[in-house]
């Protein structure tokens, strides 16, 4: 697992993309997963906190719940269709553990550790799919589908 700042610090311009397109819009949707295992989906919000990525949930939420329980969570940024003749600047995926580092009667705020992220995007032909990836282990890898 890695800190913003770490996956920051190996891929600048991966890291400067995927805070974009995580930006571009106020709510992101993240999966958790439920006591029995089967995956629960909610909306969140998401900051750049200094060196870190925080998420946070109401007191006694369930998104909180299950982050307290297993704290495995994925997020995806907001998406926007590709227009018919220009760019798509892609989707961004992170996926990691949720860390609690504050717990108030307000919120639980959780600190994301990074396992992977990926942006999802269209070559310059717009003909196959363009996968980027960095994980801490295998760094940065890009890949295109048909």
């Amino acid at each position: 697992m890695a800190s913003w700042a770490e996956f920051e610090a190996a891929e600048p311009d991966f890291a400067t993309r995927v805070r974009k397109l995580m930006q571009s819009r106020k709510h992101l949707t993240m999966a958790t997963l439920r006591r029995d295992g089967s995956p629960r989906i909610s909306g969140t919000e998401m900051q750049f906190s200094g060196e870190h990525v925080q998420i946070g949930s109401m007191p006694r939420g369930v998104k909180s719940i299950d982050l307290l329980r297993d704290p495995r969570v994925a997020i995806h940024g907001p998406t926007h269709d590709p227009a018919k003749g220009g760019a798509w600047r892609g989707e961004a995926k992170i996926a990691g553990t949720a860390v609690e580092v504050a717990s108030s009667g307000e919120a639980h705020i959780f600190q994301v550790d990074i396992g992977e992220v990926v942006v999802t995007r269209l070559n310059e032909a717009r003909d196959k799919l363009v996968i980027e990836s960095w994980s801490s282990d295998e760094g940065y890898r890009q890949r295109e589908r048909a």
